[in-house]
């Protein structure tokens, strides 16, 4: 009878919660199936837990803590070697007039991902794509505001760097290219 009510509490509790943090593991892992997966691993194990659970208004950061677990023992080694990169071939396949930015932008911020740890990754995606307030992040992880301020600031200097060479990179090669074309 005990299991029933804690399951009954546990998707009480997850009813308002689903849809975001589902949309948070998509963030956190780009590939549809593998985020799925790392949503429902999460559940069960959440769902197992929610006795350890003493204060409901804590569920929301309690269940992020257990997402963000379960994502770090998922990608024991960094997450970007597992990642495939795009092959020319398949980017062409993908890019229309409308896509070609979007998928731009996304080999640049996975690049830029490369530069920081995955706790970094998961904290910079909370905070800047899930917007999360820095205080709910400091109770989530257990540390002061400031601390995560700090720690924030040093992701997204991290990220900047790598931003900054790609686009510095890019603008080389682009006046080798305008260059040697204007000599021909």
């Amino acid at each position: 009878m005990r299991m029933t009510i804690d399951k009954d509490r546990f998707w009480r509790l997850l009813e308002p919660e689903y849809s975001r943090a589902m949309m948070f593991c998509r963030k956190l892992i780009d590939d549809r199936d593998k985020s799925d997966d790392l949503f429902q691993d999460a559940l069960l194990i959440a769902c197992t837990r929610i006795r350890d659970l003493r204060d409901e208004a804590a569920f929301r950061p309690w269940l992020y803590r257990v997402i963000i677990s379960t994502f770090r023992s998922t990608v024991r080694r960094p997450w970007w070697r597992r990642r495939v990169t795009l092959t020319s071939e398949i980017e062409n396949t993908l890019a229309t007039p409308d896509s070609v930015d979007s998928v731009t932008a996304r080999r640049w911020l996975e690049r830029a991902f490369q530069a920081v740890s995955s706790e970094d990754q998961t904290l910079v995606t909370l905070h800047e794509l899930e917007g999360w307030p820095v205080a709910e992040l400091a109770t989530l992880y257990g540390k002061s505001e400031s601390a995560i301020k700090v720690q924030l600031f040093r992701a997204r200097k991290k990220m900047k760097a790598v931003l900054l060479r790609q686009s510095r990179s890019s603008a080389e090669i682009l006046n080798r290219k305008l260059v040697t074309e204007a000599g021909s």
